[in-house]
């Protein structure tokens, strides 16, 4: 008999793509599951990979990634976050995932404790035990719009803690940090020493005047923060499998030294796909948070009017966290008579990490604004039915 390693056999598979493969089995389902976007990348880029495959461009591509891309993402964060990046400072991945897994193993060690505020993506978690971290959530609260305070955070830093992840935009509640909240949490960083993991891959899908901020931008916290990104959600490239790492020098070059145990190296012409996209697809990525905004409107004002649900206007990403306590339901009852009686998909919030997640659904707005009319008001209906059995 084979034996297989404690950590493999105990983290928990993932709901949302347990949620896909159910999907996959029915007919007529409108998904609100899966957070990636329902546009296509710009032609360009799509013409791009094409001739760099036409050229026959498929041989490996340097672990750090190909040195132009290297280049314009350094130009590219310079510009955005206001912190001086070079070459060295910024790695190419295989997805954002692979940055931010890559990142973890270079900084925890075992024992060491992750902070993560919660509700989470659930792949953070599996990505600190598969390097024999802790993680250790910090609880965001709606009346809070889903952000950590300053006070909770500093009540969970223990004598372990190592590294703290920020998620702004956040997946799955579409919280926002400020600028003001962001230097109470740098001020922490500093004072306790832990390194920064600070997710922005939604940096560019922000509403109502939003602005981005990067806590690396803050005084000190360049030297002990990386940037994880992607061209997954700015660009719609969730299949050419294209992320960064930005941080200190020393961090990127031990990431690139463990890439080799890991996958090696990025696609080659994907990445030649993303250099296209960073030169011209910005406006592309404008054009798509246009649209996700007005889904986002119309999604927010019709949750609630729904009996027995409400949430909060999500300030960026493209998710809304719903309560559904009103239901007299937990989020995996409502979640799978949704999807059975009216061939909906949504994620229970359960999965995410939080105490009080059997409250919320999330729900993803990376859907045609025909789906999501069509979604909503099976969920009307759904709601109604339920409101009818118990009375």
């Amino acid at each position: 008999m084979m034996k297989y390693a404690r950590v493999a056999e105990n983290i928990p598979a993932s709901p949302i793509r347990d949620m896909m493969v159910r999907v996959s089995r029915m007919e007529e389902v409108i998904s609100f599951a899966v957070g990636e976007p329902d546009f296509d990348p710009p032609d360009s880029v799509i013409e791009a990979a094409k001739t760099a495959l036409d050229q026959r461009d498929t041989r490996y591509a340097p672990g750090a990634g190909i040195t132009e891309l290297r280049g314009i993402y350094a130009e590219y964060l310079t510009e955005t976050t206001g912190v001086h990046y070079e070459t060295e400072n910024v790695i190419v991945t295989a997805g954002g995932m692979a940055s931010l897994f890559l990142g973890l193993l270079c900084m925890v060690d075992p024992g060491d404790e992750v902070l993560v505020s919660a509700p989470y993506f659930s792949n953070y978690s599996q990505m600190i035990a598969m390097c024999h971290g802790t993680t250790v959530p910090v609880e965001v609260y709606e009346k809070d719009d889903f952000v950590m305070t300053p006070e909770s955070l500093r009540e969970a830093i223990t004598p372990k803690t190592k590294a703290l992840i920020l998620n702004s935009p956040c997946n799955p509640t579409g919280g926002v940090i400020s600028q003001e909240a962001l230097s109470e949490i740098a001020k922490l960083a500093l004072e306790y020493d832990l390194n920064i993991i600070s997710d922005e891959v939604y940096s560019h899908i922000l509403f109502d005047g939003e602005k981005y901020h990067s806590i690396a931008s803050l005084e000190g916290m360049a030297q002990r923060t990386l940037i994880v990104d992607s061209c997954s959600k700015t660009f719609a490239m969730t299949g050419f499998r294209v992320g960064f790492g930005a941080g200190p020098e020393h961090l990127i070059a031990l990431m690139t030294k463990l890439t080799e145990g890991v996958y090696s190296a990025g696609v080659t012409f994907s990445q030649r796909g993303a250099i296209e996209a960073f030169r011209s697809g910005l406006d592309h990525c404008s054009e798509m948070c246009r649209e996700y905004e007005k889904r986002r409107d119309y999604i927010y004002t019709g949750i609630n009017r729904i009996l027995g649900l409400s949430c909060i206007r999500p300030k960026g990403a493209f998710y809304i966290f719903v309560n559904i306590s009103g239901t007299g339901l937990t989020a995996i009852e409502f979640s799978d008579r949704l999807l059975e009686e009216e061939h909906v998909a949504v994620v229970p919030g359960d999965h995410f990490g939080a105490r009080d997640g059997s409250k919320y659904i999330r729900i993803s707005y990376a859907a045609s604004m025909d789906d999501i009319i069509e979604g909503v008001r099976r969920i009307a209906e759904f709601c109604r039915n339920i409101a009818d059995d118990g009375r």
